[in-house]
């Protein structure tokens, strides 16, 4: 019945119902954020993006795109809210990370307040690409097929994650979609119109992420195939002219918008800038680059496009080259090739895995049963999915950046567009095809609603659900700092009145959530200094990026040389906690090292002493698990003893002991606090 009126309605209830389910995503998608703090990028990004609007500076963040940090921060923009003053160091140095913290927990609009409406916005974004879906499925397989396709990605718990959020990744989802789309048709269509478009989301496109220079070889392509084709028609000679200068129309509009994203100003600093700089220097920023370097050493001094610009496409390049990364127990800093398919594996739901085999089988079967004209024909439809998914897929897998599932998301949309291809199979097929289509999206819709509102953390049954998520993938595949509040919850039901520990990744605040917290190794480092201090029993709170110790200097096997260096500055820890607490032994020690060597030897320490810990929580069962991304655990004084206060034996036997399930083997009768071995005793 469902299927009997959806092909014939009228196109206002077509709209309505196909605007209804959109809004739908995007109302899913904001509550979820609701119970979320802040993850990690988007404190970045709304801070530079306010600045960017209300001051016209563009010095922070320039590397992760002008058009989203500005619509993000847009609604701050309106309500007049106020960056903290332009004197401070962290200003003037470009530290947005710093600055951040103190615009968002110093001064002006609540947290809260300020990352609903950035929000609000941006899921608009993602909303428009399950519009674009929509249109761009049913254009090619009816309105039963762009209805597929809609809710297949209206459900899908990545886009629910990151649609919200205040990132650059949903912008150019849809930047890629659109580009390509309009790219096309405006070859296959000639008019002003259509290449005025189709120029214009070009432009938006590259002040979006640097991801755009993509567009490049996917243009280039869709514009071969075209001409190849008119030359077979018979009208190559105009053809190959007419895309000649539609592509210097389109360099030419590119060019345009970059400059007017950054008020076709030159310059990235504005107002007083004495003593103002960038965060990284030009000189380290070009360091092993090649012939990259020289061209944009030229393009600064030619002032051939905004200095922000061009030192974002540096920073972007240089920190592509190398990156810590985690996938299923092993490290990494240039990434694995199969990284992204494992993501792509395990982060889709089974579902929409098997909407996609049964679209592909079908696709198939019909085009090993057309003629020539009819593939050729589809060819034509589909060329800018294809090599949209093509490119992007190929860039992926030569990528050292293997951080996050979210790099991804620009080929959903061609997925999702493709479950459509579905709909005319099944419909020859009968009812019986139906149900069973009808099955795979509510199941789907179902994998959605049970992680809900922990969208970022989905993992499918493939490993085990999210419960096992961090496992196999972390940082923005799992835990971005955004379960704060959730961690204070659990704190508040059951753990008053005990220690707790807290080693957090991502930029939030504990202390504005109401965590009250001893703070162990932290990223990034903003926010109070930490203190140093021993380890104390009591429970220990461990984002799964910082368990899994990706960004840390003793990721890894623990090596010889790790035990060797912990064993020695273990006997110094009586001495560091002197130096910070004790005056008059301070400057004793002072005598004997300089102040700068003791905070590094501290530094050091401390590094060793956590990952010690952590690859002993990795085998012990957490009492909690905080939206899937921040692990539980508590600790007595016989553990922390074992774990980072006695020998290479100690250590092993309680690795043995959590492997198998076991506690730390104690005495008949635990020792009051007073009598036991304290670390470094």
């Amino acid at each position: 019945m469902v299927i009997q009126l959806l092909r014939k309605p009228g196109e206002a209830l077509l709209l309505a119902l196909a605007c209804g389910l959109a809004a739908l995503h995007a109302v899913l998608g904001v509550t979820a954020t609701a119970e979320k703090s802040m993850t990690s990028d988007e404190i970045a990004h709304l801070t530079a993006g306010h600045a960017y609007n209300s001051r016209g500076d563009f010095r922070l963040q320039p590397e992760n795109g002008n058009l989203p940090q500005r619509l993000a921060a847009l609604p701050l923009t309106l309500a007049g809210d106020l960056l903290p003053p332009a004197d401070r160091t962290d200003w003037k140095g470009a530290d947005v990370w710093r600055y951040g913290h103190a615009f968002f927990y110093g001064s002006g609009l609540p947290a809260e307040e300020r990352l609903f409406l950035a929000r609000a916005v941006m899921t608009l974004v993602s909303a428009a690409t399950a519009l674009l879906v929509f249109a761009w499925s049913r254009v090619l397989f009816g309105t039963a097929g762009g209805f597929i396709s809609l809710v297949a990605l209206v459900f899908c718990p990545n886009f629910l994650a990151h649609g919200p959020l205040a990132t650059s990744d949903m912008t150019m989802t849809l930047l890629f979609l659109a580009a390509v789309g309009a790219w096309w048709r405006h070859l296959r269509e000639p008019g002003l119109t259509g290449a005025l478009i189709s120029a214009a989301i070009c432009g938006l496109a590259f002040i979006a992420k640097f991801s755009a220079v993509l567009l490049v070889p996917m243009l280039g392509l869709l514009g071969g195939f075209w001409g190849i084709g008119q030359t077979r028609s018979g009208r190559g000679r105009a053809a190959w002219r007419r895309l000649a200068v539609t592509v210097l129309g389109h360099a030419a509009a590119v060019w345009t918008v970059i400059w007017a994203a950054y008020g076709f100003r030159f310059s990235a600093f504005a107002g007083d800038n004495a003593g103002a700089h960038f965060s990284h220097d030009w000189n380290s920023l070009l360091i092993a680059l090649g012939w990259k370097a020289d061209l944009l050493v030229w393009l600064r001094e030619w002032r051939v496009l905004p200095e922000a610009w061009l030192h974002g496409l540096a920073f972007v390049l240089q920190f592509a080259r190398a990156r810590g990364a985690f996938m299923s127990g092993e490290y990494s800093v240039t990434g694995w090739v199969s990284f992204f398919p494992w993501a792509f594996l395990i982060k889709t739901t089974l579902p929409l895995l098997g909407l996609l085999a049964l679209a592909g089988l079908a696709t198939a079967r019909r085009a090993a049963n057309a003629n020539v004209d009819w593939c050729r024909k589809w060819a034509g439809k589909i060329a800018p999915l294809g090599v949209l998914f093509a490119v992007y897929v190929a860039a992926s897998l030569a990528s050292n950046l293997n951080i996050g599932h979210r790099h991804l998301l620009p080929i959903y949309p061609v997925l999702f567009i493709a479950t459509g291809a579905l709909a005319p199979a099944v419909s020859a097929a009968g009812r019986g095809a139906w149900a069973v289509v009808a099955v795979l999206l509510v199941w789907h819709a179902a994998e959605s609603w049970r992680v809900r509102p922990h969208y970022l953390a989905y993992f499918n049954q493939i490993v085990g659900g999210p419960e096992n998520g961090w496992r196999h993938l972390v940082d923005s595949s799992l835990d971005w700092g955004q379960d704060l509040p959730g961690l204070r919850a659990w704190l508040n039901g059951n753990a008053r009145g005990e220690a707790v520990s807290l080693s957090y990744f991502g930029t939030g605040d504990p202390a504005h959530e109401g965590i009250r917290a001893t703070a162990l190794p932290t990223l990034p480092e903003v926010g109070a200094a930490r203190l140093w201090h021993r380890l104390e029993p009591g429970v220990f709170a461990i984002s799964a990026t910082m368990l899994q110790q990706v960004y840390s200097r003793h990721r890894g096997p623990w090596t010889a040389e790790f035990e060797a260096e912990f064993q020695r500055l273990r006997e110094l820890e009586p001495d560091f906690l002197a130096f910070q607490g004790d005056p008059a032994r301070r400057e004793e020690l002072l005598t004997k090292a300089p102040r700068e060597n003791w905070r590094a030897g501290w530094m050091t320490y401390e590094s060793l002493r956590f990952a010690r810990l952590c690859h002993y929580l990795r085998l012990k069962r957490p009492v909690a698990m905080i939206g899937y991304s921040i692990l539980v655990f508590r600790l007595d004084a016989i553990e922390i003893a074992a774990v980072t206060g006695g020998t290479i034996r100690d250590w092993q036997q309680a690795l043995e002991s959590a492997a198998a399930g076991r506690g730390i083997n104690r005495p008949a009768a635990t020792p009051p606090p007073a009598a036991v071995p304290r670390p470094g005793g």
